[in-house]
Formats: structure tokens, C-alpha cells, sequence
């Protein structure tokens, strides 16, 4: 093992701080949201960037490293063990109204990293195991639904008016979270029922992943309520609104603005490069497992996060992942930092178009 490759190790800070928040209380509540707003985007504003690809030899001696893929699911632990852990504290101490605030976000904010992102990854493999291993990490944020859509639906019409989940240039954070939100799971579902209709699949059947699916959730949260009752249940689904919040913060500055464009026949040209922006700060590839070399991710979806590329043509944010969402919580600020950074054949693309 190298020690280059124990840097993904890094991935785990977030439940660490989760778990001294939910142990410590008080102002550590807030220990989790600190560390992912401030103490990060300060320690990426003051590093260098890392552009380095792997060598050929490198990516072939990464891929199939059995390393890389436990620390994928090790991930079940952590955010099942700080979900339960927080639930036992909230149910049998006398928490401050602060120190519960801080907790939902802090064990919100992991089940959009270490479940949410995890799935992501998980939930382009193959194999049953990954994929029922990223049903998982996604149930306690409520978006089971999100590996179908994400493959059958972003995938293909991602920078597109067709696909909720790519924020339109000048569009607020706030208002890509309701597109976002609702869009992908309506979309989910019109995608299970064609499925069933071209696979001749019945309704109430063990192939409908959405019917499966809403079963989960409804199991996870009727669970929770019979064990710890309506409180819990009520703090569950706030810390899983956070955990999908965060989530679809990242989509919307994952590809803010690109848009591609038709050909004569009205087709869509390919997915390039150029369709979705990227970061190079490494705390922030780190704990996102690569996500922000995003356009590797769109050119080759089965591709593993731990040989993602960087592409010299991607456009890129100026800060990294954490920061950049931060920014994107003031429009204004967002708008003045980003828009000028679009190309200018894509606005002409909004304006023609009348986006």
C-alpha cells in the first residue's frame, strides 16, 4: 500500500467530526458544518491545485485494488453507526435547541458525503452488492430514487433543458433546489414505467425499483418511529433533508450554466468535456472521492474515482467544491464570480433558445 493512496483515508473526517459533535455536544454540535464551511474552504483558498494524471501503469494497478473499494463500503458503518448514535443521544439526553440544530446538520451533512456521494459512486456499478450497498447510503436521505434517475435520466440529458438536475444559467441555488428536488423524482418514475412497459414488467413486481424503493422508505421511517418515536422521526427526516440539500448544492455547481448544444436534427450534440465544471483542490477531491473531476465521471461513467482524469478543456471553478457552494448560497455573489466565466457561445445558446 502507498502512502499516496492512504490520503483517501481524509474521506472520514467528516463522520469523525460528526461523532465528536454528537459525543461532545455544545458547541461542538456545530463541529460537522464548521469544519465543511469554513475550516475547508480556508485550508483550499491557501493550497496548491493538483492537475496530475495518473500514468498508464498507475491507472492499471489502481483499478481493480480491492483498497479503493472497502473504503467505499466502509461507509455503511460510519453513516448507519453516527445515525444511530445521534438518534440515542437526541432520545436520552436533554439537548439545548442549538445543540439539536447542530447535530441535524452535522449528521445531514454526512449522509450527503459519505451516503449520497458513496451511492453515486456505488450505484454505477455492475455488481448487486454495489447497487444495494448505494440503496442504503441513500434511504436515510430519502433519494433511493436517485441511482435510476441519475443513470437513465442526468446521464443522458445532462446541460440540456431536459434534465432537472443541471442548474440554467442566472438561475439561484434556491430555485434549482425545488427544479431539482421534484424534477428527478418525477423523472424517476417515468423512467421505471417505461421500463416495465418495454420489459413487460407488472406494477407490483420485485423488478419495479420504484415501487422497492418506496417501500424502503416508508420501512425506514415507520421503523424509527415505532423504536424511538415521533420526535426522532421528525429529527430523521430534517437531517435527510440536509443530507439531499447538499447533494443537490453539489449538482448545481457541478454544471451552472453549460448548456449543449443541437444539431440540425434537433438531436443534442455528445457529452464533452466542456459540460461540466471541475476542481482541482485536493482536500475537497479527497473528501468527495473525485467527484469534482466531473468530467471524466460524465466521458465514462464506469469509471472508478480513484483513476478519474483531469481534462486541460473542462472549465473550472475558481474555488473548490466546499467554498463554491458557499458562494452559491449568496446569488449575487455566485452570479458576479461565475457568469463571467461561461462561455459565450453557451449564453448565446440560453438566448436563442429563450432559457
Amino acid at each position: 500500500m502507498k502512502i499516496s493512496e492512504l490520503k483517501y483515508l481524509s474521506a472520514y473526517i467528516l463522520p469523525i467530526c460528526a461523532f465528536i459533535g454528537i459525543w461532545k455536544l455544545d458547541v461542538f454540535s456545530f463541529l460537522t458544518p464548521v469544519v465543511t464551511f469554513i475550516l475547508i474552504p480556508i485550508i483550499e483558498y491557501f493550497s496548491v491545485e493538483n492537475k496530475r494524471n495518473l500514468t498508464e501503469g498507475e491507472e492499471l494497478s489502481k483499478t481493480n485494488k480491492l483498497f479503493f473499494d472497502v473504503l467505499l463500503y466502509l461507509n455503511l458503518a460510519f453513516v448507519f453507526g453516527i445515525l444511530a448514535y445521534s438518534f440515542h443521544v437526541l432520545q436520552s439526553q436533554n439537548l439545548q435547541s442549538f445543540e439539536i440544530i447542530g447535530l441535524i446538520f452535522s449528521v445531514g451533512i454526512v449522509l450527503g458525503s459519505n451516503g449520497i456521494n458513496v451511492a453515486h459512486e456505488l450505484g454505477h456499478r455492475e455488481n448487486w452488492f454495489a447497487k444495494w450497498a448505494a440503496k442504503l447510503l441513500l434511504l436515510p436521505s430519502f433519494y433511493t430514487h436517485f441511482t435510476l434517475e441519475h443513470n437513465y435520466g442526468h446521464h443522458v440529458h445532462v446541460s440540456t433543458p431536459d434534465d432537472p438536475a443541471t442548474a440554467k444559467y442566472k438561475q439561484s441555488i434556491y430555485a434549482f433546489w425545488f427544479q431539482s428536488v421534484t424534477g428527478q423524482y418525477k423523472n424517476a418514475w417515468k423512467i421505471q414505467l417505461h421500463l416495465n412497459k418495454i420489459n413487460t414488467i407488472p406494477f407490483f413486481s420485485f423488478k419495479n425499483e420504484m415501487l422497492i424503493n418506496t417501500f424502503l422508505q416508508l420501512s425506514y421511517l415507520i421503523i424509527i418511529f415505532y423504536i424511538s418515536g415521533i420526535e426522532i422521526t421528525g429529527y430523521a427526516m430534517a437531517m435527510g433533508v440536509v443530507g439531499f440539500l447538499l447533494l443537490e448544492s453539489i449538482n448545481y455547481i457541478e454544471h451552472y450554466g453549460l448548456l449543449r448544444a443541437k444539431r440540425k436534427s434537433g438531436r443534442y450534440l455528445p457529452v464533452k468535456e466542456i459540460h461540466s465544471w471541475n476542481s482541482n483542490h485536493l482536500l475537497g477531491r479527497i473528501l468527495l472521492y473525485e467527484l469534482t473531476r466531473h468530467s471524466d465521471h460524465h466521458y465514462r461513467a464506469s469509471k472508478k474515482y480513484q483513476i478519474l482524469a483531469y481534462h486541460e478543456s473542462s472549465p473550472e471553478l475558481p474555488y473548490g467544491y466546499p467554498t463554491s457552494i458557499v458562494l452559491a448560497m449568496v446569488p449575487s455573489i455566485w452570479f458576479r464570480i461565475m457568469n463571467k466565466k461561461i462561455p459565450p457561445e453557451m449564453k448565446e445558446l440560453y438566448n436563442l433558445n429563450g432559457i
